[in-house]
C-alpha cells in the first residue's frame, strides 16, 4: 500500500475575480518506506503540495490518500486527529516552543496524543540520543545551534511514530556541511523506522539522499527519476 497518493489534485485561491492556481492537477505516488525529494523554484507549489499531503490544506479538487485513508473529505476535526496520529512535520522555520527544553518540545507531541508520560519520556530520550542531543535535552532552543534546533525538530516529527514524514527545506538555514549532517540524520531515522518521507528542497546537492526526485514548476509536477 502506498504511503501517499495524490490523484489529480488541484489547489486554487481566489483573488478578487482572478483564480490563482497553486497546484495544477498533480498526481504523485510515494511508496511505503520511500524517500522522495520534491524540487522546484520559490513559488512553484512545493509547500502547497506538502501542506495538502499533510492535511494542513484541503485540495480544491482531487483525492489525497495517506496509508489507505482518503483524507480529501475530512472535516477540520478529523484532519486534526489525522495530523496528530499519522504524520510528522519538519517545518522550514523549525517552530520549536522557545520556553520549552529540547526534551519538552518532543513531549508536547505525546501530550497531544495523550500518550503514557513514562513511555513518551523514554521515546524522547531515545530519539534525542540517536540525534546526538542526549546531553542537550535540557537546553532551551535559544541555547542550541541552528543544526541542533533542526535535529530537535526532526526528533519531534518522529515522536508519534508516523507513517509519513513531510519535511520542508530542512537545510535552507544551514551551511553545506551541517545540511549534509541533518539530511543523513533524517534518512537514518526514516530508514530505521520504515517510514515514507517527502522532502521539499531547492538544493540539488541534497537530492542524492532520496530514492527519487520529482520536479515541480508553476504548480505542475514535471518529471521524476
Amino acid at each position: 500500500m502506498p504511503a501517499l497518493q495524490l490523484d489529480n489534485v488541484r489547489k486554487v485561491y481566489q483573488s478578487g475575480d482572478e483564480e490563482i492556481v497553486a497546484l495544477d492537477h498533480a498526481s504523485l505516488e510515494v511508496g511505503d518506506a520511500e524517500i522522495v525529494a520534491l524540487v522546484g523554484p520559490s513559488g512553484s507549489g512545493k509547500t502547497t503540495l506538502l501542506s495538502i499531503a499533510g492535511g494542513l490544506l484541503s485540495p480544491s479538487e482531487g483525492r489525497v490518500v495517506v496509508a489507505g485513508d482518503d483524507i480529501s473529505g475530512y472535516d477540520p476535526k478529523a484532519l486534526t486527529r489525522f495530523r496528530r496520529d499519522r504524520v510528522g512535520f519538519v517545518f522550514q522555520s523549525v517552530n520549536l516552543v522557545p520556553f520549552l527544553t529540547a526534551r519538552e518540545n518532543l513531549l508536547v507531541v505525546a501530550d497531544f496524543n495523550r500518550a503514557d508520560r513514562k513511555a513518551a519520556g523514554a521515546r524522547a530520550d531515545q530519539l534525542l540520543g540517536e540525534l546526538g542531543l542526549g546531553r542537550r535535552k535540557g537546553n532551551l532552543p535559544g541555547q542550541l545551534s541552528g543544526g541542533e534546533r533542526q535535529r530537535v525538530a526532526v526528533g519531534r516529527a518522529f515522536m508519534n511514530a508516523p507513517s509519513l514524514v513531510l519535511i520542508d527545506e530542512p537545510t535552507s538555514a544551514l551551511d553545506t556541511k551541517l545540511g549534509e549532517q541533518v539530511m543523513e540524520l533524517i534518512v537514518s531515522e526514516v530508514r530505521a523506522r520504515d517510514t515514507a518521507a517527502v522532502i521539499v528542497t531547492h538544493d540539488l546537492r541534497m537530492t542524492h539522499y532520496a530514492d527519487r526526485t520529482v520536479h515541480i514548476t508553476d504548480g505542475v509536477l514535471e518529471s521524476s527519476g
